[in-house]
């Protein structure tokens, strides 16, 4: 009677400390972290998350924690457990971890997202927060808070420029120049600076490359050619001579562009064509190893190599084109390496699906060029 007593007490004790909170954050975390696709683990992430919000306050730093590498699928449990937490907390007129949610933004180490979250109830609490904060986060490497910083720098040079203080809102368009790393942003401050008499480069201060070996046509009637292995593929051989879609004899060309922001026209470059597939081949040194970031952009399926290894594919025709639509991640090795980019076009005869194009860059993980001098080549190397 005593022992059944006893594990009486035992579970009731356990029922008691699941119904108070006392499961563990970690486990809690754990089974939101492990959704899937097609609602896998729904129902035992949405039982986990109602645990986690009861704990209030206590439990904000380890899911803004969690966010960091969260699938996206437990992001946005993630994200609604913290809003929650924040909101209840809020209404029952009881603080927040100003200091701790302080601490959370300046340590680096954390994503970007997961930074930015906490800075926005930061500033909830706090309103003085950004006056605090965003001067020192130019250089931040979340974008998501060195947009903010930035935008505070933009406003100070309008206000510069619409003064008729010319030095002053020059300095602080520069300066806005040297940290921004979204497109709009630049965009901007080129359109500023040049009023100011200074123009930017923007296709060298995104890091698109503008010099490319090409080949092609290679055959793609009926798409064969996304999946068909053709020589480029297998290891590229500037004097080599291949055979085209019609039977004829092609070599690698020399390409430059000079359209804004590296757009490579392919049916200038190769010719107007339906069916087809060209490749595009640069060489970029870098001093250093480095992660990078192989973005493009294009209308068409593309496939991307950085060194004999694919980054990115995407089988997928006239969808639109924006830049840095496509992201392929890699590491850049000390001294050269090869890009390749094969672009296929289909047969579609409709004026809308005539584009044959890409641009490609290399940056860093927010957008930043990174620092790689693009060889020269020849057909004759």
């Amino acid at each position: 009677m005593v022992r059944i007593l006893s594990v009486a007490l035992c579970m009731w004790a356990f029922w008691l400390g699941q119904a108070q909170g006392g499961e563990p954050i970690d486990d809690l975390l754990a089974r939101i972290r492990a959704v899937g696709k097609e609602g896998k683990g729904n129902v035992a992430a949405a039982q986990a998350w109602q645990r986690l919000v009861q704990r209030g306050p206590d439990a904000l730093l380890p899911v803004l924690s969690a966010l960091d590498d969260a699938s996206p699928a437990a992001r946005n449990w993630l994200r609604s457990a913290v809003e929650a937490i924040g909101d209840e907390t809020l209404r029952a007129k009881k603080p927040l971890p100003e200091k701790q949610l302080e601490a959370f933004i300046q340590d680096k180490r954390h994503a970007g997202h997961s930074r930015r979250l906490a800075y926005e109830w930061l500033v909830r609490i706090d309103p003085k927060t950004p006056a605090r904060l965003l001067p020192g986060m130019l250089d931040d490497p979340g974008q998501e808070l060195r947009r903010d910083a930035v935008a505070v720098v933009l406003e100070r040079a309008k206000n510069l420029f619409d003064a008729d203080d010319k030095a002053g809102a020059k300095t602080q368009y520069q300066k806005a120049l040297a940290h921004a790393r979204d497109r709009d942003q630049l965009k901007l401050v080129a359109g500023q600076l040049k009023k100011l008499g200074i123009d930017v480069d923007l296709t060298a201060r995104f890091g698109f490359i503008t010099r490319w070996m090409l080949v092609g046509p290679f055959d793609n009637v009926k798409g064969v050619g996304f999946q068909n292995v053709y020589p480029p593929e297998k290891g590229v051989d500037l004097a080599a001579k291949y055979t085209s879609k019609d039977g004829k004899d092609i070599r690698w060309i020399e390409h430059e562009t000079h359209e804004p922001l590296g757009m490579v026209d392919l049916n200038k470059a190769i010719g107007h064509l339906k069916g087809a597939v060209a490749y595009g081949y640069a060489v970029v040194e870098s001093k250093e190893e480095r992660p990078v970031e192989i973005r493009a952009g294009s209308n068409n399926a593309i496939r991307i190599f950085l060194n004999g290894k694919e980054v990115f594919f995407r089988e997928e025709y006239h969808h639109g084109m924006d830049m840095d639509q496509h992201v392929g991640k890699g590491v850049l090795k000390a001294g050269k390496n090869e890009i390749l980019i094969k672009v296929c076009q289909n047969e579609q005869t409709e004026d809308w699906a005539q584009l044959w194009s890409f641009q490609l860059r290399v940056c860093d993980a927010i957008g930043g060029a990174v620092p790689v001098r693009v060889a020269t080549l020849t057909s004759k190397e």
